[in-house]
């Protein structure tokens, strides 16, 4: 089966600050405007190319999701995964390439391709652009790895992380034959995967404030150590802090419980008692849904009941 790739156009400041960082296991490849992204599979390669006459392939990852996110969302959730060291600095860079008025406070939404597993090669081990890449794609371009140029560049990038010993692993387990390869989600791309999966409403309250709104997971991270949409629940600040601690809970049955002991330690909790028993909407999609196993233990080694 052919594998699809895509060769994206990047600039120097966004390369030459992720490659500094040790060993990020994501990056937000990042568009000024909110254009959609349908050019990869989950799984599939997204290299990156610097701006002209620096014609090189210089780094990339295993593409993970597309979405569009207003641009201070995208720095809460990425931080200085999104190639800039403070949020000011990557809002200019927005400003510019939109060629924005620089006094515009907008919170201007941006295009995010989520990248896993991203390598930055060192100057050494570049790329060339395929005699097929015109000078005048400012965007990208894809490519097939049952076509030459696509095939070349996939054995390129195995070449080039065959030599290095932080990427064995990924050689090994990705870079054989083409295929599609599983990319594992980091906390950003499972941040995004969740706002999208509940169509950015709050399960339990339809809350569509973004800024508001944070991706839960029903057994904690640190137990789990992997990231898994139906781990997640979408939930109101408020409500997911009172989720983390045991206050409330979600049963495998997706009802919404409030423990009595809100109104025991606090005296209070009457906007959330109104809740109790509420139906928690749920993904469409059963892979996205929230496990009924998890929930389970959520409500008997969590909840106060």
């Amino acid at each position: 089966m052919a594998i699809k790739l895509v060769v994206a156009v990047t600039d120097w400041d966004w390369f030459n600050h992720l490659r500094r960082l040790p060993t990020p296991n994501e990056v937000n490849f990042w568009a000024p405007s909110n254009t959609s992204f349908k050019a990869l599979r989950s799984g599939e390669l997204f290299l990156f190319k610097l701006h002209a006459p620096k014609n090189f392939i210089v780094g990339g990852g295993i593409f993970t999701y597309a979405t569009s996110l207003p641009c201070s969302i995208a720095w809460e959730t990425f931080d200085t995964l999104n190639g800039a060291t403070t949020f000011q600095q990557m809002r200019e860079r927005i400003i510019k390439y939109r060629k924005a008025a620089r006094g515009d406070r907008s919170d201007f939404p941006i295009g995010c391709r989520i990248l896993a597993m991203p390598f930055f090669l060192p100057e050494s081990d570049w790329i060339p652009t395929p005699s097929s890449w015109s000078p005048n794609i400012v965007s990208l371009k894809g490519y097939r790895t049952d076509e030459p140029d696509g095939r070349a560049l996939w054995d390129a990038v195995c070449d080039r992380l065959s030599r290095t010993p932080w990427a064995d692993p990924l050689v090994s387990g990705a870079f054989g034959a083409p295929h599609i390869i599983e990319p594992r989600l980091g906390q950003g791309g499972f941040r995004v995967g969740v706002i999208d999966a509940y169509r950015r409403k709050c399960a339990v309250t339809k809350e569509r404030t973004l800024p508001a709104l944070e991706a839960a997971h029903i057994r904690p991270y640190a137990q789990e150590r992997k990231h898994q949409l139906s781990n997640g629940l979408l939930l109101r600040r408020d409500i997911h802090s009172l989720f983390d601690s045991g206050y409330v809970t979600v049963t495998p049955g997706l009802r919404f419980e409030v423990s009595q002991r809100i109104r025991e330690e606090y005296e209070n909790g009457r906007d959330y008692y109104r809740l109790h028993g509420r139906r928690v909407r749920a993904p469409t999609t059963l892979a996205l849904q929230p496990d009924p196993e998890s929930l389970q233990w959520h409500n008997e080694h969590c909840f106060k009941g």
